[in-house]
């Protein structure tokens, strides 16, 4: 079947850049003409000609709204471009770990290698018609575009004035496995259809002991639900959990991929997983009968996840602190030993306290997982992780989010291997993580996220915070005027980071508010909503005394708490009592 090429003239379109996340927008903004195709355009005009003439690359995403007509674009535009073939998971569905890994570990049936990928997804961001919808680019190593080509990306928005795209392609049957071949001025091109399960399995079998953690479900005494709320990681949870690991269907919640994800938020957290939230017996009203041991929950593309036991929730921070410490000894992938670890800088220091008693390299990088795929390009880095919900290691380039619940899942059946069968009690998740508190002590955190903010009154509100870090004395009286029973600050600053691998430096990376005793207030503004901004406020306390590691969250972070709405004047810059969503 053969093709032409057609030029489209095109003007361009402001508000085009690129985040740490790619460009997300509402559905209607991406509808608008030439809108998608410009970014498209770009991307391919910011990259080297071998990575696009004769290339293979791969387009899928979350299977969310819009995803269907924009991977038929893509698939237009990356023929007139000159690419070689495009991989497309079935029905568009592939996670953004599963990109990454079939970028890293696919051949194809020739030898190809893929190059870099467009992934469709607005992360844990809600979908559907009036909903948002997004798109990146990953390069060969399976990670985000560097600043160097996302820069180029929005530069080359601002300049655009045609693009190629073959307009007579006819759209390519994305439901159905298997090679459409076409031909076009500059020969062969071919799109393949596959499901990039097989490839993410194999992966994963690889890094994780399957018999041990199978023998660990099959256990009575271990229950398990995974809730992937209606995303992606629906298209992988009955293939690893219950054809592989032997887990019952019924341990699977909203497991079906839909393009609104079911009306719901697909973000793993106790806000909006609500449903599995009660099923561990963590909701407001006692749903009845006895929560699972172990449960998990995914947001939109795979990447996120939340670790929860028997009414207990297990915060991110702590999660790739205990993955950490347990890793060399319950996952075979790390048995030779780790790297190094590393952590967002927002994310609490509990990372840091495994990695001095275990004498590793330890980095704290802006947020954003590209930094932390320089440090795994570079050799340095094994485990890493931050506070909204991300985990992963050197597999991919990517965050993932189920392989950090088969690394609990590694942990509980190796403190259990003596314990699964008999009468032995089983050592639960909540005995895990008190365990490590009382070797490494407890950092109480929290987060508090002011959602659609105005944008001026947020850059306010961070402008005013960085003017008070100019007099640490001015800033201790007006702590002490809140809470005598606080700490100290003793320093404060707007972090900055140089990168150890390619010595960039990153600046502006959030508000620090640094306590004697170890506590710390951030702010960050995120950009990861399609509209108005939003304000992060992070809430650190450290706790060695093992009297004092058994409070109740909330209570023990009061003081902080206090401290960081009234310095902030939060309520007069925002006009927000209470925040979006607290975890």
């Amino acid at each position: 079947m053969a093709f032409k090429v057609t030029l489209v003239s095109t003007s361009p379109i402001d508000g085009q850049k690129p985040g740490t996340s790619g460009l997300r927008k509402k559905v209607k903004v991406f509808k608008q003409p030439n809108y998608l195709e410009n970014f498209v355009q770009a991307t391919f005009n910011a990259l080297t000609p071998e990575k696009v003439k004769g290339a293979t690359l791969v387009v899928s995403g979350d299977g969310r709204y819009y995803s269907k007509d924009a991977v038929q674009i893509i698939i237009k535009m990356a023929a007139a471009n000159g690419v070689r073939r495009v991989w497309v998971g079935k029905n568009t569905l592939m996670s953004t770990p599963a990109v990454s890994a079939v970028i890293r570990e696919r051949s194809g049936a020739d030898g190809s290698k893929a190059t870099g990928a467009f992934i469709l997804t607005a992360s844990h961001n809600p979908g559907g018609p009036t909903e948002d919808f997004g798109i990146k680019y990953n390069m060969e190593n399976g990670g985000p575009a560097p600043e160097s080509i996302t820069d180029k990306i929005y530069e080359n928005t601002k300049t655009i004035k045609e693009y190629p795209i073959a307009e007579d392609l006819p759209n390519v049957d994305i439901s159905a496995l298997g090679v459409t071949s076409f031909e076009g001025p500059e020969g062969k091109f071919d799109v393949e259809v596959f499901d990039s399960a097989d490839d993410y399995v194999k992966l994963m079998k690889s890094i994780f002991d399957f018999e041990s953690i199978r023998k660990l479900l099959s256990s009575p005494k271990f229950t398990f639900c995974y809730d992937a709320l209606h995303g992606v990681a629906g298209a992988y949870a009955h293939r690893i959990f219950v054809e592989e690991l032997g887990a019952q269907e019924s341990a699977l919640l909203n497991c079906v991929p839909k393009e609104d994800f079911g009306g719901g938020h697909p973000d793993p957290n106790l806000t909006y997983a609500k449903e599995l939230v009660a099923r561990m017996g963590l909701g407001k009203s006692d749903t009845g009968g006895e929560p699972p041991e172990f449960g998990a929950a995914a947001d939109g593309d795979a990447d996120r996840n939340m670790i929860l036991g028997k009414r207990f929730f297990v915060t991110p921070s702590d999660s790739v602190a205990i993955i950490a410490a347990n890793a060399i000894e319950a996952i075979p992938y790390f048995s030779s030993g780790l790297k190094g670890v590393a952590r967002s800088m927002p994310t609490s220091a509990a990372l840091d306290v495994v990695a001095k008693s275990l004498n590793l390299k330890f980095f704290e990088v802006p947020t954003g997982w590209k930094f932390f795929g320089n440090l795994m390009d570079a050799g340095m880095c094994s485990v890493c992780g931050e506070e909204s919900f991300g985990t992963g290691s050197d597999h991919i380039r990517e965050k993932d989010g189920i392989w950090a619940v088969l690394a609990w899942m590694s942990i509980l059946a190796h403190k259990n291997k003596d314990s699964i069968d008999g009468n032995t009690k089983l050592v639960t998740v909540e005995d895990i993580v008190r365990q490590h508190w009382a070797t490494y002590g407890r950092h109480y955190y929290t987060r508090y996220d002011y959602e659609n903010v105005d944008a001026g009154k947020a850059k306010e509100l961070m402008e005013h915070l960085v003017k008070l870090q100019s007099s640490i004395p001015e800033v201790n009286k007006i702590v002490k005027g809140i809470r005598s029973d606080v700490a100290n600050v003793s320093s404060a600053d707007e972090f900055e980071y140089k990168d150890p691998v390619d010595g960039s430096i990153s600046k502006h990376q959030g508000i620090r508010y640094l306590f004697e005793d170890g506590s710390r207030l951030v702010f960050r503004l995120s950009g990861t909503g399609s509209e108005g901004a939003t304000i992060r406020l992070y809430i650190e306390q450290y706790e060695k005394d093992a009297s004092k590691i058994g409070r109740e969250s909330q209570e023990a972070l009061s003081p902080l708490v206090d401290i960081a709405l009234k310095l902030s004047k939060m309520e007069e810059f925002t006009g927000r009592s209470a925040p979006t969503v607290i975890t």
